[in-house]
């Protein structure tokens, strides 16, 4: 079994089977809750909506919840599998409508091929949802199912795999031109590929300018030629009279390619035939109709785009569905129409023409990312997206008169799209693709564990780092076997066999340390210990960063790291931070593992490592020094030294917001803060950064919260080192383990880069 597919069977199957769940949005917790949420109390939201049925959306969740449904006759790459097997890509779809744009989603799954029947049942249960979206259906029964719905039901309603792709290479589609300084109206374009998105493509091409007759599109056998004697109607809508009949002649000469098919059906030669300035959206996954490396090195007037986010330019359907259906039950239209999916393409591709925040610089590891030919459209972890798609799609709505609900002011609107997912939400995803774009070598200390070879696994196949591995090679070994762990090709090190290595670390050690108590022969006894090799390697250039600390207390595992890596220059501390995942953002929790008692001063320097860490995440700190009282309210050693603190970073940082003494529940609740301590310049920049005034309570703080499960944690993230190394929680998990990885070498990174 293959490494991937061992995982994935994991995954979907660990715990809970699934991805997705229902969850009560109401309190349930007492008789009279429950008597409210079910009988008696239930009955009068019913009489309600009989009396209007519009209160639907008023008193259920339909106004906010999308069928994901399909009848398995055409899953990804993978053709007719079934509706059972196509229920893990429908859950999958749920997800990301989820993550990216907060609305609710009910997979199903239908077990017919027969139009009318599949159009009938869609119908009937039409009533529970908001929206639709079908998915994963075969041409041509897909058009007429998508047409028939709209026609008969008043919710919006959009095939994906048509229209989705299509919405993002039409933006695409304007930006490149603009760059090749072509006009629409005069570009010939050529499709490969007959299939709904293809047909979909071209379809919105010509609503957006492009000339039908300007237009050819091949299928399997060749061209779609008007000749032709057994066309059915979407192909025939299609079928030019240019004198044409294969891929490669209908190329020459050509502006734009657009395939929707298979892989390597397209050679350099055919590339070198186009016109000049010529685009090449090459989208068959997961082999593009011509390699992108192939494709670039056929002219250098190219501008290139895949479906692949390992190239630039990925066309990718995140980048529309999440926040066109957003837009679209945001204003309670009947239906998705051509001004709703015109106005979405061309807000990607203004979107593109803007200067870009800097989070999205972080996330793909560039320095400024702007428009150009290898930026055309947006990155899918652009935090913008839903504040510009999906107001686009409402307006167009509006406009077009389908919407049932007017929107007035747009700043309000975009301010609660921002709430629904949490400023930071993307905080994970955009750590992941910073690692990828610049991986490091990790050394792991605790080599021959199961957890730490599967986390080595995950972050070496995903291209987050490159993993170095100590401890017995023999016993690694095993657990790699034993555990069908693949690893291919990875350095292993086992210290004790390493004479020569560690001779010259145990001299370099007792240099620095001759006169705090360790004598040569001590040094050399300390370098067969991994927690001190692990270190030295980072120390001498041999690694980047260190992972240890699963099996170790953390006392001996961060102690050779203070002694052998130092602190940073000009930095009087070390700190712990734990990051937390929560419902409210990413939340930054300091210091939850070195400092027990912090004084007034050391507050100061933790508060200001905390401050240019988090700052390294492009995310803007908003700090709160935590205690029992606000503002003086209670007397105490931990509010006075809180207040201490707060005027001393205010007089050496003027720039950093952060206030305090104050209680964690005020500094979390807005509208608390503001109603009562109006004063503090926390009121206008939420919080998202926690110093608590001594070790215990933060390490209580941080565990309760990761246990009760409202928040997940990554961490203890050690600020204040030289160089990068990071110890984890005992007894943590692979997720944690890789987790911390990524935050291992985007430290590594940053500090490269000092």
């Amino acid at each position: 079994m293959s490494t991937l597919k061992e995982d994935s069977l994991k995954y979907h199957s660990k715990g809970r089977p699934g991805k997705i769940a229902v969850v009560s949005t109401k309190p349930t917790n007492t008789k009279r809750d429950l008597s409210l949420a079910y009988s008696p109390g239930v009955a009068e939201p019913c009489l309600a909506i009989a009396d209007n049925v519009e209160d639907v959306y008023k008193y259920t969740a339909k106004g906010n919840l999308v069928a994901v449904i399909s009848n398995g006759t055409a899953v990804l790459g993978l053709g007719d599998i079934g509706p059972e097997a196509s229920k893990p890509v429908m859950e999958g779809k749920g997800v990301l409508f989820k993550i990216f744009a907060d609305i609710d989603v009910f997979d199903i799954e239908i077990n017919t091929k027969d139009t009318e029947e599949f159009i009938k049942t869609v119908k009937a249960i039409s009533p529970t949802f908001g929206g639709i979206n079908l998915e994963d259906i075969k041409a041509p029964e897909c058009f007429e199912i998508e047409k028939r719905l709209k026609e008969e039901l008043d919710i919006p309603i959009m095939h994906d795999d048509q229209h989705g792709t299509a919405i993002i290479t039409g933006a695409g589609l304007l930006n490149a031109l603009e760059l090749a300084g072509k006009k629409i109206d005069e570009v010939t374009v050529v499709f490969n590929g007959a299939g709904a998105s293809a047909m979909s493509c071209a379809k919105i091409f010509l609503s957006l300018g492009v000339r039908k007759e300007k237009l050819v599109m091949c299928d399997s056998k060749g061209v779609i030629r008007m000749d032709a004697t057994n066309l059915d109607e979407s192909k025939r809508f299609f079928a030019t009279t240019k004198n044409v009949n294969t891929l490669a002649e209908a190329l020459i000469n050509a502006d734009v390619f657009v395939g929707l098919s298979k892989g390597n059906v397209v050679n350099q030669a055919m590339v070198q035939s186009m016109a000049d300035n010529p685009v090449v959206f090459a989208l068959a996954n997961p082999d593009p109709e011509i390699p992108y490396d192939e494709a670039m090195a056929s002219r250098p007037d190219i501008i290139m785009a895949t479906g692949r986010s390992d190239h630039p330019n990925q066309v990718n359907n995140v980048l529309g569905f999440p926040y066109i259906f957003r837009g679209a039950l945001d204003v309670r239209a009947t239906k998705i129409n051509e001004e709703m999916k015109l106005a979405a393409v061309h807000a990607l591709a203004n979107l593109t023409k803007q200067p870009v925040p800097e989070i999205v610089n972080m996330a793909y590891n560039e320095k400024n990312i702007s428009f150009s030919r290898t930026y055309i459209i947006p990155k899918p972890l652009d935090p913008r997206l839903i504040t510009t798609v999906s107001p686009a799609v409402a307006k167009a709505a509006i406009d077009s008169g389908v919407a049932k609900i007017t929107i007035t002011d747009w700043e309000a609107y975009q301010a609660d799209l921002l709430r629904r997912l949490g400023k930071e939400s993307n905080f994970i995803r955009v750590i992941g693709s910073k690692a990828r774009k610049n991986p490091k070598r990790v050394v792991f200390a605790e080599a021959d564990n199961y957890k730490i070879l599967r986390a080595a696994q995950i972050v070496k196949d995903e291209g987050l780092a490159h993993p170095i591995l100590l401890g017995d090679k023999n016993k690694i070994a095993k657990i790699i076997e034993e555990n069908n762990i693949r690893l291919g090709e990875i350095t292993i090190i086992n210290p004790l066999e390493e004479t020569e290595k560690r001779a010259k670390f145990a001299e370099v050690f007792y240099e620095r340390r001759q006169r705090k108590g360790i004598t040569l022969h001590e040094a050399n006894k300390l370098m067969n210990d991994r927690n001190h090799f692990a270190p030295m390697m980072v120390e001498m250039g041999e690694a980047d960063a260190m992972i240890s600390g699963l099996t170790k207390n953390y006392p001996s595992t961060i102690r050779p790291a203070l002694q052998i890596l130092g602190k940073e220059e000009g930095t009087n501390k070390v700190a712990g931070m734990y990051i937390m995942l929560s419902n409210k953002g990413t939340l930054f929790f300091a210091d939850t593992t070195v400092n027990k008692d912090p004084s007034v001063t050391d507050i100061v320097d933790i508060t200001k490592l905390t401050h240019d860490a988090v700052k390294k995440f492009n995310i803007n700190p908003s700090i709160a020094l935590l205690s029992y009282s606000n503002f003086g309210s209670a007397e105490g050693n931990t509010p006075t030294r809180m207040q201490q603190a707060r005027k001393i970073l205010k007089e050496k940082y003027p720039y950093m917001i952060v206030d305090g003494d104050i209680q964690a529940n005020i500094a979390l609740n807005q509208s608390m803060l503001k109603e009562n301590f109006p004063f503090s310049e926390l009121c206008d920049n939420p919080v998202n950064t926690f110093v608590f005034p001594s070790l215990t309570s933060g390490n209580i703080a941080y565990k309760m919260l990761q246990e009760l499960g409202s928040s997940e944690a990554i961490g203890p993230v050690l600020l204040g080192l030289k160089k990068s190394a990071h110890i984890l929680q005992l007894g943590s998990s692979v997720r944690e383990i890789v987790n911390m990885v990524m935050i291992a070498v985007v430290d590594a990174q940053s500090k490269e880069n000092n």
